[in-house]
């Protein structure tokens, strides 16, 4: 049975903007698993903050939200989608925790799915703690909501002013969907610099800020 998943995408090694492309080309390939729909990508600091003692000096990110379908486990999700990341030149056992990445992939939520083992906690521990992936989120989940019945824009309300989330470009398409994507922006990127409008973003379809 197909259940909803949505993926968080990162990357800031190389080429960020083509590797997120191509990554969202690959996934669709995925025997069980098809996108159905991708958030704009932003550009954001890298995570831990530099005031952290956890950051680590490297790049801004860029981050998006994939939206999908699967008949897979989340178990075999996961696998699959470490094995893109391998693809794109992550090799887990070189590099620094929340260090640079060439690309990183996300489980954010598989569903209604509640899970907590060794390899895969769902959903992701740390999302509602990022704003850089709620704001891509909310983008392909408006009105969404947490397992336990909290709100996206909730969650996003509770974080303060966002500041330093950057839409940098929309795809031009989704794979398999054969749907146009929304044109680019075509000028400043928008900045999420004023507080969230509660229940205004899932209104809208969208996060508050972003560009048309």
């Amino acid at each position: 049975m197909n259940q909803p998943v949505h993926l968080g995408l990162g990357s800031n090694v190389g080429d960020p903007l083509e590797t997120l492309t191509a990554a969202v080309e690959v996934l669709h390939e995925i025997d069980g698993f098809a996108v159905t729909d991708v958030s704009g990508v932003y550009e954001t600091p890298p995570w831990p903050p530099p005031d952290d003692p956890r950051s680590v000096t490297q790049d801004p990110y860029l981050n998006m939200v994939v939206a999908g379908v699967t008949t897979l486990s989340p178990d075999a999700l996961l696998g699959e989608t470490q094995l893109v990341e391998a693809a794109f030149g992550r090799d887990r056992s070189k590099e620094v925790r929340w260090g640079p990445r060439t690309l990183d992939i996300d489980l954010l939520l598989v569903g209604d799915t509640v899970l907590d083992t060794p390899v895969l906690t769902l959903p992701h521990p740390r999302l509602a703690e990022r704003a850089f992936v709620l704001v891509p989120l909310l983008e392909v989940m408006p009105g969404g909501m947490l397992p336990d019945g909290r709100r996206l824009t909730r969650l996003l309300l509770e974080l303060g002013p966002l500041e330093d989330i950057d839409l940098v470009v929309r795809l031009e398409d989704v794979p398999g969907a054969r749907a146009s994507r929304p044109e680019g922006p075509t000028g400043p990127p928008a900045t999420f610099s004023r507080p969230v409008q509660d229940e205004q973003a899932s209104d809208q379809g969208s996060p508050p800020g972003a560009m048309p």
